[in-house]
């Protein structure tokens, strides 16, 4: 779909209050309506809470029965679909209802963020560059010689230090810190109270017992299509770069730490961790509260099951999981034991009298 044409959708949603039909919904999907054209959509909804006004869709068999007695007015279905009930609800017919309602997500999400504008409360350095038309809002902090690409959101509060570098339509959520020198890719989303940068985690014990700071003057380079969850730190290289790839997704409150590397479109979710220098392939797959140990290398396409503790490097295409870690399959026999230990140890103390008893006669 073209800037145009959203445009346009934006314009008539404006217009009407975010109120929109059926048939224009269909419209913009390249769907059938079969119904009422005219009902009127301004919320969406899941299908097993449907309301009034709401627009939802149907693309998991095991969800069909929510559709006879749903309260949603529309419904996005397959062209597959084929009723065995009589529906009260107005529904879309499409090539493939989940692809459609995520592209009505997508818009939908566009408009609410879609700001503009710079605010007089916001700082911006006079060595700053901004291209485009962006938008900062109230008590953004911008330092000196930040480089900021076009369609830029700086929402309030966020903070960017001294020679950050910015892609195109990066978003940086309220509180976000940005430290100094850091660079940000092209389609990131930063999300409120993600702090990129800090120091990483280096200190020098000393002969008195005590700990001498070593300075890290590095910084953290992110790739294009990044996104960084609510609270999550990116510590920055004590010398070179932490290195956050392409297309990467990190949920909320992780910690990466110095001079980690994470490979292209890896995902890791809340509450993981990974030590200083620890180096994560391409396209792994990482449960939550998974710690990795520092100077270790995992493959790529690897799956790491929640809570595993990683000790030790991995090959390409493990699935692991348990503290240690072991491979998933060895991991899951022995757990089918664990329960059973205090049963297993009465038997071999049985086992045990009775070979003292056999060695006695």
């Amino acid at each position: 779909m073209g800037d145009c044409e959203k445009s346009c959708i934006f314009a008539r949603i404006k217009l009407i209050n975010m109120e929109f039909t059926a048939g224009q919904i269909a419209q913009l999907l390249g769907g059938e309506v079969i119904g009422n054209e005219n009902a009127v959509i301004n919320t969406l909804c899941k299908i097993e809470e449907g309301i009034e006004k709401g627009m939802s869709f149907l693309s998991n068999p095991k969800y069909e029965h929510y559709i006879y007695n749903t309260n949603a007015s529309v419904v996005i279905v397959n062209k597959s679909f084929v009723a065995e009930q009589e529906i009260k609800t107005t529904i879309i017919k499409v090539d493939d209802a989940y692809a459609c309602f995520a592209k009505v997500l997508d818009i939908y999400n566009e408009y609410i963020l879609n700001k503009t504008g710079i605010s007089s409360l916001s700082f911006i350095s006079k060595s700053a560059k901004i291209e485009g038309e962006p938008y900062v809002g109230e008590f953004a902090f911008i330092g000196e010689n930040v480089k900021i690409g076009k369609g830029a959101k700086i929402y309030p509060h966020v903070y960017i230090g001294d020679n950050v570098q910015l892609g195109d339509n990066v978003t940086l959520f309220s509180g976000a810190r940005i430290y100094h020198s850091c660079v940000i890719g092209n389609n990131c989303n930063i999300n409120s109270g993600a702090v990129i940068g800090a120091d990483g985690f280096g200190f020098a014990p000393l002969e008195d017992g005590t700990f001498k700071k070593i300075a890290q003057i590095g910084n953290v380079v992110i790739e294009d299509n990044v996104e960084i969850g609510a609270n999550t730190t990116i510590d920055r290289a004590t010398m070179g770069s932490t290195v956050i790839h392409k297309g990467v997704k990190l949920d909320n409150l992780i910690q990466i730490g110095h001079n980690v590397s994470i490979g292209d479109n890896t995902v890791m979710a809340a509450q993981s961790g990974a030590a200083g220098s620890t180096k994560i392939g391409k396209n792994c797959f990482i449960g939550g509260q998974v710690g990795f140990s520092g100077h270790i290398t995992v493959g790529n396409q690897v799956k790491i099951g929640a809570q595993s503790g990683v000790m030790s490097n991995l090959e390409d295409n493990a699935t692991i999981m348990g503290s240690p870690a072991l491979e998933a399959r060895p991991y899951m026999k022995s757990y089918a034991y664990f329960h059973k230990l205090p049963e297993l140890a009465e038997r071999i103390k049985e086992l045990e009298k009775k070979i003292k008893e056999l060695e006695k006669k």
